[in-house]
């Protein structure tokens, strides 16, 4: 509008030549209004361009929200993955050529399990609390070869959380046996099978002291840091236990 206004405002400061703008009046009129139109254009344009940076504004937005929820997903699954790594390398580390003596333990125990069982009547089958129950008593009178095949009994049925019991009483028959090396296996799957269970701080320890007891010193420390790091308040006779197996260990 200012652009028009001063269009013929201009024509009117030239008083002379009257006449002839006169004649041309419709020419500038139609030169101003076109003026006004372009500047109208420019408006709108610039408004659009505005409308399209918003836009884009708010998708690099959008975008970066998204960036930063893929970032804490794939931390979340880089931190697990690594435990799960590190979890399998002590696995492998303290558990390497022990399987095959473990299997030679199993097959060793199963003639005295089968005969144990076939004295018994068929009827008579007990269930996984039976053989838990008799197992640990077998364990607390010191005979280890029946806390042993009560243990197998109780893995070898169907699966379900008696097993973890299981796996734990099988790794102190073990140890009682003095099978090591096969013990801290199973006191490793133990803890495994449960990481956070009632058994996963004594089966930590239980590694420590088996490890010890074939004097790895090393790895009986990296078992206790485990310990540790996993349980930082565990139960006092835990507390105290580790506490002992470091002196012996002298971990640092």
């Amino acid at each position: 509008m200012r652009s028009v206004l001063s269009c013929f405002l201009s024509v009117a400061s030239s008083p002379r030549r009257w006449g002839r703008v006169a004649m041309l009046a419709g020419g500038v009129s139609l030169a101003c209004l076109g003026g006004a139109h372009a500047d109208d254009d420019s408006g709108n344009l610039t408004l659009q361009l505005l409308d399209r940076v918003n836009t884009l504004e708010q998708q690099v937005r959008d975008m970066r929200g998204e960036i930063d929820q893929l970032n804490n997903q794939v931390q979340q699954q880089t931190a697990t993955m690594s435990k799960q790594i590190d979890d399998m390398n002590f696995a492998m580390q303290h558990g390497h050529g022990a399987a095959p003596a473990a299997a030679a333990a199993t097959a060793s125990a199963a003639p005295a399990a089968a005969a144990k069982g076939a004295a018994a009547p068929a009827a008579t089958k007990r269930s996984a609390d039976d053989l838990l129950k008799a197992g640990n008593d077998a364990l607390l009178q010191h005979d280890y070869t029946t806390a042993q095949a009560s243990a197998q009994q109780v893995l070898s049925g169907p699966k379900g959380p008696k097993q973890v019991d299981a796996q734990y009483l099988l790794a102190q028959s073990l140890a009682g046996q003095k099978q090591y090396r096969q013990s801290a296996l199973a006191y490793y799957d133990a803890y495994n099978r449960a990481p956070h269970g009632a058994h996963a701080p004594s089966a930590l320890l239980g590694v420590a002291a088996t490890l010890l007891a074939l004097n790895d010193r090393t790895s009986a420390c990296q078992a206790l840091d485990k310990l540790s790091s996993e349980f930082p308040t565990p139960a006092d006779r835990i507390k105290s236990a580790e506490q002992v197996y470091r002196k012996r260990a002298k971990c640092s």
